[in-house]
């Protein structure tokens, strides 16, 4: 059974009740590495309510690059979608447990999720952040500061590099369009903050995978330390 109780995340005296849904992958091995769209249009065929909602945002799965265009996915690799701790909303997102899901040829399972509220970290990562009219990166760059002080979120903000050294500029295909972006880090948050950029995001295309902050990687946590 599915257990829906949980404490909501807490910074200082604020409280800010998300929490974070992961729905395991127990069939499928091959899945397209530009996925966000194709989840998300999977899912709302599953669910069209979920179509119509401003506040759920969907991650794109990850997994070990395969072939060009493909990951592997692997026992670590979910789907993860970052709702409000609402009743009404959850009731929406858990009935993908066990629900296939196809994207083109590519088939996956979805298994029992697992719900876990947001923890606040000093330094959060985008893995793309589209926002539109900016695909340069010093006016991107001043956009999304501009978008924090909105949020009133204080921090740095940078474009990481990629790992061929280069500006970390991505796309996501929708349909027979591209849509650019960047990848963005944001670090020197407090608690508050941190929280807070997690809930809101940056940009637009929350339900494609974009402008989604995390966590680093354990491992990139330990090299910034």
């Amino acid at each position: 059974m599915f257990d829906t109780t949980i404490e909501p995340a807490v910074a200082g005296s604020f409280v800010f009740p998300h929490v974070e849904i992961g729905f395991p992958i127990v069939e499928g091995e091959i899945f397209p590495a530009d996925n966000a769209y194709g989840l998300y249009s999977a899912i709302s065929h599953v669910h069209a309510e979920i179509h119509a909602r401003d506040d759920i945002s969907i991650q794109s799965i990850s997994g070990k690059p395969h072939a060009p265009g493909k990951i592997q996915l692997h026992r670590h690799s979910q789907l993860r979608i970052r709702i409000p701790y609402n009743p009404e909303i959850i009731s929406l997102v858990l009935p993908l447990a066990g629900q296939k899901l196809t994207i083109g040829i590519h088939e996956i399972q979805l298994g029992i999720p697992v719900m876990l509220p947001l923890q606040p970290v000093s330094t959060l990562r985008s893995r793309i952040v589209t926002i539109k009219k900016f695909q340069d990166p010093e006016p991107f760059l001043a956009a999304v500061q501009r978008q924090l002080d909105t949020l009133e979120v204080t921090g740095m903000a940078k474009i990481p590099l990629n790992k061929n050294g280069d500006i970390d500029r991505k796309a996501i295909k929708i349909k027979q369009y591209s849509v650019v972006g960047f990848g963005v880090e944001v670090s020197n948050l407090s608690d508050e903050d941190s929280i807070k950029l997690q809930i809101a995001g940056l940009g637009g295309k929350h339900k494609m995978g974009c402008g989604i902050f995390n966590p680093l990687p354990r491992r990139a946590r330990m090299l910034d330390e």
